[in-house]
């Protein structure tokens, strides 16, 4: 939804902007005051290529910036920006994104209804969605089924391509992925034993140095004559005047801590000593080992766990060559069974699809001849495909035609001619689809032109109920339209040596004056009469 619009040198535009209500909105003015200005605003933000001829002559650059709530919650704030001489600038949340991002982020939620918009809903790959999204219940578990088959095809087939692969690697492949498992297997690494190796190998190879340091700090701690020995001597020569004195009391206290400290040293000191074995032949085995591994390492690694990965690697290669005849004819089953359950779901989608598809043209048909487009209806053509041609959308293609009379065969919806004509379909389409439809805001443009009337009447009806679905936003010259908007705005053009489009908004008197312009032209007694009449009995109705 788009909570709010800015725009500043776009075309005739100064500085501008619109809130849209969440419902629908109108924009009004004279033809030329500027309307289109904002719909390029708004092509802008949906990442349309950068036109420099947008900017406003003598400015340096046109910008254009949109606050929109995506998802109902989800805050966005776009920014384009278009230099004078054709550099285009984009940012969102207040990062610098390319037009590509921006339009993924926001073209999805916005459908521009105009003469010369490509729009989601000209685009055929979008139809049979939008028709399984209109079905709902009654085609979405045809279409789950089909869509897990499809899947499970996939899948059966992958596996078959990969063991055919696999029987056709070339002798030599094998031979090296043999080589490889046997000169792994041959020294059987674990992922984890190099570094505890290589503490051990150091250990090892100063084993006479550590002997000798910890049994000499042993022998002066415990030996005869030694430091315990001197420790002791001095715990006794204090307790004989510890109670004279308080404080030698605790120096005595201190001194023999020292001495079961000592002790303790030279216990763990013996013990180390006992532990520590200097066996050459084991450090032998292990320097040997060291070095085989770090062989495997240089050829396969960098480390041992990626030497075991490719170990696995050629371990299935080989399996799968030598049970390849057997896997072959297994996968194969597998897939032919696959493929015999896909037949069967698509024919259940296509058989639920079709049997909807009459409902669907009726309903929007009928919107159609409500609006009063004489004889022109709207197919939806669901034509089977070749097994070999199904997609993972279907076994059909799917695509909306549309006959502006009787007579005429009805063509793909985006070669329609008429800008108000294509606006009006889309109109229809988006008022079938109700709550289906994902796009959340509408802009139409020209949807009224050569209307007028009852018509009119009905084309305003029919907007006021899609806005209950939808934020709709339209550019209208006609006033029952206008009528039944929530928010109105009027563009205007100002006069003199450098025109500047204005845009304010109309609410009170100064709608009811706009609505009477568009009534007659100008502000006469009867117009302002009749446009308040009008602004009163128009309200949100079922058509």
């Amino acid at each position: 939804m788009i909570d709010e619009l800015q725009v500043s040198d776009i075309a005739l535009i100064r500085e501008g902007s619109i809130a849209p209500s969440p419902r629908f909105t109108v924009l009004t003015g004279e033809t030329g005051a500027g309307k289109t200005a904002l719909l390029a605003a708004c092509r802008l933000l949906m990442g349309a290529r950068a036109d420099k001829t947008l900017v406003r002559e003598g400015a340096a650059e046109a910008c254009a910036a949109g606050r929109f709530f995506l998802g109902g919650d989800e805050e966005l704030v776009a920014t384009r920006r278009v230099s004078a001489d054709g550099r285009s600038r984009a940012s969102a949340n207040g990062h610098m994104v390319s037009a590509g991002e921006l339009a993924q982020l926001v073209a999805p939620s916005i459908d521009l209804c105009g003469q010369h918009d490509q729009q989601q809903l000209l685009q055929a790959t979008s139809h049979g969605p939008l028709f399984d999204s209109w079905a709902g219940d009654a085609v979405a578990p045809a279409a789950a089924a089909y869509k897990t088959a499809w899947d499970a095809r996939r899948e059966a087939r992958k596996r078959l391509e990969s063991l055919e692969a696999a029987a056709s690697q070339s002798e030599a492949a094998v031979a090296q992925a043999r080589e490889d498992r046997d000169r792994i297997e041959a020294v059987d690494p674990l992922d984890d034993e190099y570094d505890e190796l290589l503490a051990r190998a150091h250990r090892g190879e100063h084993a006479e140095a550590l002997l000798t340091a910890a049994e000499t700090a042993r022998a002066v701690l415990a030996d005869e004559g030694g430091a315990l020995d001197s420790l002791n001597g001095a715990v006794f020569a204090l307790d004989r005047v510890a109670d004279v004195d308080e404080a030698l009391k605790a120096l005595a206290a201190s001194v023999r801590e020292s001495v079961y400290l000592a002790e303790d040293a030279a216990r763990d000191l013996a013990s180390y000593v006992q532990d520590l074995e200097f066996n050459p032949e084991e450090l032998a085995f292990i320097q040997e080992r060291i070095q085989s591994l770090q062989s495997l390492m240089r050829l396969f690694g960098p480390t041992l766990k990626d030497v075991n990965a490719h170990r696995a690697v050629c371990q299935e290669l080989l399996e799968s060559i030598d049970n390849n005849d057997e896997l072959v004819a297994k996968a194969r089953a597998e897939l032919t069974e696959a493929e015999r359950v896909l037949s069967e779901a698509g024919t259940n989608l296509l058989k639920a699809r079709q049997a909807h598809k009459g409902q669907f043209e009726s309903a929007v048909n009928e919107v159609l001849a409500k609006l009063e487009m004489k004889g022109a209806r709207l197919e939806c053509s669901l034509e089977p495909l070749s097994f070999e041609e199904w997609t993972a959308q279907g076994p059909n293609s799917a695509e909306f035609l549309f006959s502006p009379g009787k007579s005429l065969t009805p063509r793909p919806l985006s070669r329609i001619a008429s800008g108000g004509e294509l606006s009006r379909v889309m109109l229809a389409l988006k008022a079938v689809m109700g709550e289906s439809d994902t796009v959340e805001t509408l802009i139409f443009d020209e949807i009224d032109a050569g209307v007028g009337g009852a018509t009119a009447q009905a084309l305003g009806q029919l907007m006021a109920q899609l806005a209950q679905t939808h934020q709709v936003i339209a550019v209208t010259h006609l006033a029952q339209i206008a009528a039944f908007a929530d928010t109105h705005y009027v563009v205007e053009k100002t006069e003199g040596d450098v025109p500047e489009t204005i845009i304010r908004p109309a609410e009170g008197a100064a709608r009811i004056k706009e609505v009477a312009r568009l009534l007659s032209g100008s502000e006469t007694a009867a117009s302002l009469a009749h446009a308040e009449e009008l602004l009163e009995s128009s309200r949100p109705a079922a058509i």
